[in-house]
């Protein structure tokens, strides 16, 4: 066999293959008397057909058939004899198998890229730490009071803290605008989880009262065409409510599955939650800012097949988190995935750089690990223990599981060795912000 290659890219190659007649002669002459022995052929006892016979009736069929796999081996062995990686799977060119002249065909395709790692020591990288103190521990307490909270219709003056019921239409120069209407929603007044001045606008209201509400879009609303605009929003309210926070007492306690022990063992478990979360939440941010220090420090020209597979991944990924919040999908453009480009280029770059220093540092991992954070992960959950056996009853479950555990052992592998400093972080920073407060 023949092999020449050629590079028509960075990561293109064309690859032509000769195969001698011989090889394919023999094979097909093989079958051919293995045919000869066990067909039935009309006029003929079974088995005793004439190998000519046999030749002129199943020939041509056979001949391609050995052709198919003479093309598949041959391409493997010409890729371990050239020692290439394809990354893709390979195009072939029309191929010239005229018997008597033996096999002649060309595979493009695209090779995985060469891995050059900046050095591991030179890295400056960041280690989240963060210390639950006795103060967050309070601020999460009233966190859950105020999710069991109830609430009590008041006369008076709406201020800060109350929850109000209002009905809304918003105009934009004077026409009506998706989204800018709503019936009986829910407001509290100092959340300031609306535009400017919207809840501003509604202290010191009571219920009944309509008001009008001018005000603007911030310049970087996430509406592009409502950005920076003027708005006007009519504004009836239909109910002031203040809230009510539950007593820290034996029924709330209950409630949180402490039944024993009063508020010490129940501010000692709201801790070890917190301890949980956070330990998590520390592994998450750190492991992302390696991530993004190898993504930086590591530039790789990548094949665009597996661009396009991960981008086309990351698409269905997003579509199937629509459906499931009950958004219609139906009109997204199916195979547009070029808004995924330019993440999926990082998660190519980064699963590259893993996989090279998973290799070439004999990294690996063990069924304790991955047990271990299987255990972990089902904490958060009411029944921890059905949700070990959903990741134990289906193999590509545990082989996410598994790969996870395997790149924390990367990441203690470049924490070992990298310029590391302390990342202190308060548990309101290091969580979704505003979660104590």
């Amino acid at each position: 066999m023949q092999v020449s290659v050629e590079n028509t890219g960075p990561l293109e190659r064309r690859m032509r293959v000769e195969v001698p007649e011989e090889k394919i002669a023999n094979e097909v002459v093989n079958r051919l008397q293995s045919l000869s022995r066990t067909t039935r052929i009309q006029g003929f006892r079974p088995g005793k057909a004439p190998f000519k016979v046999v030749q002129r009736r199943f020939g041509t069929k056979v001949r391609q058939e050995v052709i198919g796999e003479v093309v598949q081996t041959s391409f493997y062995e010409a890729l371990a004899r050239e020692k290439l990686r394809p990354a893709s799977r390979p195009t072939i060119d029309p191929m010239d198998a005229e018997q008597g002249h033996g096999l002649v065909y060309t595979a493009t395709f695209e090779v995985y890229p060469e891995v050059n790692l900046a050095p591991i020591e030179k890295l400056k990288l960041e280690k989240a730490v963060c210390q639950i103190s006795d103060d967050d521990v309070e601020k999460m307490i009233e966190v859950i009071r105020k999710q069991q909270r109830s609430l009590q219709a008041v006369k008076r003056k709406a201020s800060e803290g109350d929850v109000l019921i209002i009905d809304f239409k918003g105009s934009v120069d004077g026409e009506a605008f998706a989204g800018g209407e709503a019936r009986d929603f829910q407001v509290e007044l100092g959340s300031k989880r609306l535009i400017a001045g919207f809840e501003d606008g509604l202290s010191g209201a009571k219920a009944g009262e309509e008001l009008t509400l001018n005000l603007n879009f911030p310049d970087e609303y996430h509406k592009r065409e409502l950005a920076g605009k003027p708005v006007k929003f009519l504004v009836v309210v239909k109910a002031v409510n203040e809230q009510v926070l539950p007593e820290l007492d034996e029924k709330l306690f209950s409630s949180m599955g402490v039944n024993a022990g009063g508020l010490d063992e129940f501010k000692a478990q709201v801790r070890r939650n917190m301890e949980r979360e956070a330990e998590m939440a520390v592994a998450n941010k750190t492991r992302n800012n390696i991530l993004d220090a190898l993504y930086a420090a590591n530039k790789i020209e990548l094949p665009k097949t597996l661009i396009n597979n991960e981008a086309m991944h990351l698409h269905e990924q997003f579509s199937a988190s629509l459906q499931m919040r009950g958004i219609n999908v139906d009109n997204l453009p199916v195979k547009d995935t070029t808004a995924f480009n330019e993440q999926a280029e990082k998660k190519v770059t980064l699963q590259l750089i893993i996989a090279d220093i998973v290799k070439t540092n004999q990294i690996k991992t063990d069924p304790a690990t991955v047990r271990n954070m299987i255990e972990k992960i089902a904490q958060s959950y009411e029944d921890p223990n059905e949700v070990i056996k959903w990741y134990n009853s289906d193999q590509n479950r545990l082989a996410e599981v598994e790969a996870l555990a395997l790149e924390d052992e990367v990441v203690k592998w470049i924490l070992s060795r990298a310029k590391v400093k302390e990342q202190k972080l308060t548990f309101d920073a290091l969580m979704n912000k505003g979660q104590t407060e």
